[in-house]
């Protein structure tokens, strides 16, 4: 069976069709609800970097361990054992899983501002239609690996637009004496440090998805095509949240912001240009929602199959079609949303709650991620440490000093 063979651009824009979900699109009011402008300057700029270093250990395992497949998998289970590798292997699915409800949810929020029955994506009309959507879309997946992709490519772009467009019209509309006076946060907001503090799991969730090509990093057409997605899809991704949170400060005060109602940036861009704002924002919202959701189930199933195939999962998973689609990986990934699905009708907040959970449960496989990037580089080190002190003036077989 060959396996699907993908260019760097389609693993770039795997990286950023995982990226750019539906955590964009909450940024200004989940911000404006911790912090002003200085405290979210600080937030990025920590955030960024942190994640910028994370972006350059999969770059850099990708070269230096090429025979290692489903990226935050493979880099726990070699550096710490298969204990700690089947806890991040399943940590990283369930939180890819419990992510994919926060798209429907927020679908169905935002058209719950036209049909009420929908509420916030968290009544019972909601969880049945996004259960549909669930099923739907293991039918797409389950026609070929390759296919999605391609869909997922052209998803990409298309949902990258209305965020940009976003943020050139609210550059346009922005009131420098508002922006002035959301700089230093609202009187709500605390101390800067509790400002910073509160915005941390909002940074980790939207930033979730750099591992994008790693986890598929068995259907790179060159290996080194992994490490440059990476960088080049975290880049561009870390622009557009950042752009999108700060421009927001200079529509509207903090405490409007807010208030406003899933997706917030469709709120934001109302009060700038009027109705059609919101209705753009919106639509853009579900082509880009689909596209993430089309993006992190495929990464889910992918890392259960690789687990399975290393023997980590039941053997069931580890069977794929002749369209290498690991079918029984995407349904205990489709099957496992759908449980979280239901779980949100019993919810307070819904998206919050899916949203939190999905960042703590991805903590601890990029924390297992990096520090095996720390060990290989120590590793690294000593092997040129032995190979310079076998190959010095008193190495067997060398010159050795003058008698």
């Amino acid at each position: 069976m060959a396996v699907a063979k993908l260019s760097l651009p389609t693993l770039t824009t795997m990286v950023v069709g995982s990226m750019v979900g539906a955590g964009v699109f909450s940024l200004p009011s989940r911000f404006a609800a911790h912090t002003g402008v200085a405290g979210a300057l600080i937030a990025w700029a920590v955030a960024g970097t942190g994640m910028l270093m994370l972006a350059f250990v999969f770059q850099t395992l990708a070269v230096r361990r090429p025979d290692l497949d489903a990226g935050v998998y493979a880099y726990a289970k070699a550096g710490f054992g298969e204990y700690l590798g089947f806890f991040s292997a399943f940590g990283y699915w369930a939180s890819a899983c419990v992510g994919n409800v926060t798209y429907w949810v927020l679908i169905m929020s935002t058209a719950g501002a036209v049909v009420p029955a929908l509420g916030d994506g968290d009544t019972v009309l909601a969880v049945a239609l996004s259960s549909v959507g669930l099923w739907l879309f293991f039918l797409l997946i389950r026609r070929g690996v390759k296919e999605a992709a391609a869909v997922n490519r052209i998803v990409t772009v298309a949902k990258v637009v209305p965020i940009i467009v976003f943020v050139l019209l609210a550059l346009f509309y922005l009131d420098p004496q508002v922006f002035a006076d959301n700089f230093a946060g609202a009187d709500y907001a605390g101390s800067l440090f509790h400002q910073v503090k509160g915005t941390m799991l909002i940074t980790v969730f939207v930033f979730l998805g750099v591992e994008g090509a790693s986890v598929y990093s068995r259907h790179a057409r060159r290996r080194e095509d992994v490490g440059r997605a990476t960088v080049l899809g975290f880049l561009s991704v870390f622009a557009i949240f950042a752009s999108v949170t700060i421009v927001s400060y200079g529509l509207l005060p903090m405490g409007e912001i807010d208030r406003l109602r899933q997706p917030s940036m469709a709120g934001v861009l109302e009060y700038a240009v009027g109705t059609w704002g919101k209705v753009f924002v919106s639509v853009g919202l579900i082509v880009s929602v689909l596209g993430a959701y089309l993006a992190w189930t495929l990464m889910a199933a992918e890392v259960l199959f690789v687990a399975a195939k290393d023997d980590d999962m039941p053997r069931f998973l580890k069977r794929s079609t002749a369209a290498d689609v690991p079918v029984p990986a995407l349904v205990m990934s489709t099957l496992l949303s759908q449980v979280f699905l239901i779980v949100t009708l019993f919810s307070d907040d819904a998206f919050d709650f899916a949203l939190d959970l999905t960042s703590a449960l991805t903590l601890i496989p990029f924390l297992l991620a990096a520090a095996f990037a720390v060990r290989v580089a120590l590793a690294g080190r000593r092997d040129r440490a032995r190979a310079a002190a076998a190959s010095g003036p008193g190495a067997r077989g060398g010159a050795g000093p003058p008698t």
